[in-house]
C-alpha cells in the first residue's frame, strides 16, 4: 500500500488539496505530521473529506517512519548538498521500482518553504525528483503529489505472487548491524570514520532493494557466522599469546 506523508504541511488549504488529489488518482492513505488542519482544508478538499477524516496524525517524523517498510523523499533539488549521498529517481524509475512491491510504502513530502530537511532526507530508503524547468523549478505542494500519485497511478504496485512478507525496518536494520559488527571484527577499512560511510552505504542500498523478510534473514546469517567466526579465531590468537 501507497500512502502520502505531508511533514509539517504549513499552509491548511494544502493539506485539502492534496486530498483532493490523492482522491483524483484513486490513492486514500494519508499520514500528516504535525499538521494544522482547518475547515479551509475540508473547503479545498471539495469531495475528498473522507480522505482527511481518515488521515492518520502524528508528531515526529521518527513516528510516522515507523509506519512503513519504505520510506521515499521528495526534493526538488536534485544533485546538490540537500540530497543524501545518491542520485534522485525520477517519478517514472519510482514507478518502476516500486513495480511488484507488496509492502507499505510512505511517500514523504516536506513543508512548503522549505521541504524535507537534510537530515531527513537521509533517514529515508531513497529519493525522487520531478524535472522541472531550472527558470522556476518550484512547485506547488500539490502539483507535486499529483505528477507522483499519476505516475504511480498508471500501474499500480501488484500483489507479490509468491506472498512474501516485506522486510520491516527492524528487519533492515538489524541486517545493517551485522553488516557493521563484521566490518568492525575485520577492522576494514582501518579509519573509523571510512568504516562508518561503508555503513552508510549499505544501509542505503538495503533500503533501496525492497527486500523481503526471508532475504533479510538469509542474508543476515551467514553475516553473522562470519564475524562470529572471526571474532573466535581473534581470542584463540590472543590465549595463545
Amino acid at each position: 500500500m501507497i500512502s502520502v506523508v505531508l511533514v509539517e504541511p504549513e499552509g491548511p488549504a494544502n493539506i485539502g488539496m492534496v486530498a483532493r488529489t490523492m482522491k483524483n488518482f484513486g490513492f486514500s492513505s494519508l499520514v500528516l505530521v504535525n499538521p494544522n488542519i482547518t475547515e479551509e482544508s475540508y473547503s479545498y478538499a471539495v469531495h475528498a473529506g473522507d480522505v482527511l477524516e481518515n488521515a492518520m496524525m502524528v508528531e515526529s517524523l521518527e513516528e510516522a517512519l515507523g509506519l512503513f517498510d519504505v520510506a521515499v523523499g521528495t526534493t526538488g533539488k536534485p544533485g546538490k548538498s540537500y540530497i543524501p549521498e545518491r542520485a534522485p529517481l525520477m517519478p517514472w524509475e519510482l514507478r518502476e521500482t516500486l513495480r511488484g512491491y507488496s509492502g507499505r510504502v510512505g511517500l514523504f513530502f516536506g513543508r512548503e518553504s522549505i521541504g524535507l530537511k537534510n537530515d531527513e532526507l537521509k533517514r529515508l530508503d531513497f529519493t525522487v525528483t520531478i524535472p522541472t524547468s531550472e527558470a522556476y523549478p518550484v512547485m506547488n505542494l500539490a502539483q507535486a503529489v499529483a505528477v507522483i500519485l499519476y505516475e504511480l497511478a498508471r500501474e499500480r504496485p501488484k500483489a507479490n505472487v509468491h506472498s512474501l512478507e516485506p522486510a520491516t525496518q527492524v528487519e533492515k536494520e538489524e541486517l545493517v548491524r551485522a553488516w557493521e559488527r563484521l566490518l568492525n571484527v575485520l577492522n576494514y577499512p582501518k579509519d573509523s570514520e571510512r568504516r562508518e560511510v561503508f555503513t552508510r552505504v549499505f544501509r542505503r542500498f538495503v533500503g533501496r532493494s525492497l527486500l523481503y523478510g526471508r532475504e533479510v534473514h538469509t542474508l543476515i546469517g551467514p553475516i553473522r557466522k562470519a564475524a562470529l567466526k572471526l571474532e573466535e579465531c581473534g581470542d584463540a590468537e590472543r590465549r595463545e599469546v
